[in-house]
């Protein structure tokens, strides 16, 4: 096996099958703000757009990261290894390596936060540094929230609530229904790719005690959990236009419903290595759902 370069060293350390989770989140809460009404010049939203989105990359960038190094000393990647390369655990970077790409990436993650404090004020602050203390203490500090079966809850959190209505907020200037509404499903189909991911190392964790929900569910009850997590975002649109939040131009983001035939198969019927597949389907998913939602909100 040739030793990968020092660019695919890092570029299997940022796990980019993960990032589509990132974007999809500012989509729709830029999606939101638009229709809320952006209160900025056209130059500094579009600014303001670009940031959001470099730092939620570099964000979830950094989590992964974080996940790398701290897993390596809880011995959690030790073994066959059924996901992607962790890194440092593979010896092709060193942990000081490791820690130096996380400074980095954060700090750059911090110059972006410091100029959407700028244009959104002090509730920007707060969520810039509580998404940075969730992407480092998911597998580390004193109390690792993904080793006590929090991380599906969290996912769900940052990259559903906060993190679209945040985008929404820092453009918009105000946190709506409609943001808060266009959240969830966000939020429940990225919490989705976490669930494939443990369901993948299910065994894995459980001989290292590293307690994810799936550990805690068993096999059977994860496969149900990934279900309901994705059929509640699919049934979120519909709750939105009955209440009166979205119009029925958020239907659009079932166009998405068409990639789920294959990720059921996978996750309902598979094990092991070949999740990683479902892993990035879900990441597709999405992205495409975001999206579409993110048209369906501005049509509708």
């Amino acid at each position: 096996m040739n030793t990968p370069s020092k660019l695919e060293v890092w570029k299997l350390a940022a796990r980019p099958k993960t990032l589509p989770a990132a974007l999809a989140t500012v989509i729709v809460g830029t999606a939101v703000a638009l229709q809320d009404g952006i209160s900025l010049p056209p130059a500094s939203a579009a600014l303001t757009v670009l940031a959001a989105l470099l730092g939620a990359l570099l964000l979830q960038i950094g989590s992964n990261l974080a996940n790398d190094y701290f897993d390596y000393f809880k011995g959690a990647d030790a073994g066959e290894r059924l996901g992607p390369v962790r890194v440092t655990q593979a010896g092709l970077a060193t942990p000081r390596e490791m820690r130096l790409a996380m400074g980095v990436v954060f700090g750059a993650a911090a110059l972006l936060g410091v100029y959407l404090a700028w244009v959104g004020g002090w509730p920007v602050v707060v969520i810039g540094l509580a998404s940075i203390a969730a992407a480092l203490a998911y597998t580390g500090g004193p109390f690792p929230f993904g080793y006590y079966g929090l991380g599906d809850f969290f996912a769900f959190a940052f990259f559903g609530p906060v993190g679209v209505c945040g985008a929404a907020y820092v453009l918009s200037g105000r946190i709506t229904w409609l943001a808060i509404g266009a959240s969830i499903p966000v939020g429940l189909l990225v919490a989705a790719i976490l669930v494939v991911n443990n369901l993948r190392d299910l065994a894995s964790d459980q001989r290292v005690g590293k307690l994810t929900l799936a550990v805690r569910l068993g096999e059977a009850n994860t496969r149900k959990e990934y279900a309901g997590l994705v059929a509640g975002a699919y049934l979120a649109p519909v709750i939105l236009i009955i209440s009166g939040v979205a119009g029925v131009g958020a239907m659009l983001s079932w166009g998405s419903a068409l990639l789920l035939p294959k990720l059921l198969r996978l996750v309902f019927y598979q094990k092991g290595r070949i999740l990683n597949q479902a892993l990035a389907g879900t990441g597709r998913l999405a992205l495409v759902y975001g999206c579409l939602l993110a048209i369906g909100i501005l049509i509708g």
